[in-house]
């Protein structure tokens, strides 16, 4: 069947059609995305008009693109940035007396074990345990596990664009900024790390999201050109190189780097010290990247429920 998926993330908002059947790789068929920045919309903890008004027209112009592309079920989700806004309830519903589409709001917990889900697939059995982590523009998520469904799934207020938009709204943060910005990460991640630590080392860790994939692209991985199916690997060697060099650039130099998009020059440097801090806490010298993440693990998801219906 064909489904659109319509992520509302706190950074962009993205519509992916995909083919896809149970036992089968969903197969992207058109890909149509817009910059949101919901995460950096949001005053007095409620999603501003300018926010609400983007993410309308983003929706209203997804399900035109959908139809076009011969959807036959639309499969909406929202993280973060509308999960923590106050007037996300109304915010909803406007959207949806607007264009007729009903966005499900993931609960941070439900975001990692589903984005789990996708690594799981993604990398087999043969993985063994598996240790996750995204981070996304709201929030960091952080999943382990030997199965498909993680033993512990846990979300963290993290997000590279949050970060940003709380800690270097001037646009330049001087040295103070960046070492009290480093402390408060280390110790919001250290206070739970226990439940992941106390597993083990992880036979694989890997990393999703445009964050990690930009560090790892800065940090000479493959472009993404090359396809997904070549191994990409984030070092915690590289990235302590790396993040001195970032702190020094500027939103211009930041933006020829590789892998790194004009709109988000800004969340580089916080979401680095996020990963930093990941792999340094973790004890990880290095993170898979792997290509699949939440969309695909919701995709999953609903393979598995409409072959669950279907069985006698």
């Amino acid at each position: 069947m064909r489904l659109g998926v319509l992520d509302i993330g706190s950074n962009t908002g993205h519509l992916l059609v995909v083919d896809a059947h149970r036992g089968a790789a969903p197969l992207p068929a058109y890909s149509h995305k817009e910059p949101l920045r919901l995460a950096e919309n949001l005053e007095d903890d409620e999603l501003t008009q300018t926010g609400i008004k983007a993410l309308t027209k983003f929706v209203a112009d997804a399900v035109v693109v959908a139809e076009d592309k011969g959807a036959q079920d639309m499969l909406g989700f929202a993280t973060s940035a509308v999960r923590d806004a106050r007037n996300s309830d109304a915010v909803l519903e406007h959207v949806a007396a607007r264009t007729g589409v009903r966005i499900g709001v993931l609960p941070g917990d439900d975001e990692a074990r589903l984005t789990f889900l996708a690594v799981r697939r993604w990398f087999g059995w043969s993985a063994g345990r598996l240790a996750v982590f995204d981070i996304g523009g709201g929030s960091l998520e952080i999943a382990g596990g030997a199965d498909e469904e993680p033993d512990v799934a846990w979300s963290i207020p993290l997000g590279a664009a949050r970060l940003a938009r709380e800690h270097f709204h001037d646009g330049n943060p001087d040295a103070a900024t960046i070492r009290a910005l480093r402390k408060k990460i280390r110790a919001d991640i250290a206070s739970d790390a226990g439940r992941l630590l106390r597993a083990g080392v992880p036979d694989v860790a890997a990393a999703t999201s445009k964050t990690f994939r930009s560090l790892a692209r800065i940090s000479g991985a493959a472009p993404s050109i090359e396809g997904p199916l070549v191994d990409r690997v984030l070092s915690l060697a590289s990235l302590e190189e790396w993040i001195p060099r970032l702190v020094d650039l500027g939103p211009e130099h930041l933006a020829e780097l590789p892998g790194v998009s004009p709109s988000r020059t800004h969340q580089i440097l916080p979401g680095a010290l996020v990963a930093e801090a990941v792999m340094d806490i973790f004890d990880l010298p290095e993170l898979q990247i792997c290509p699949w993440a939440l969309r695909e693990g919701v995709i999953l998801q609903r393979l598995d429920q409409l072959s669950g219906d279907a069985a006698p």
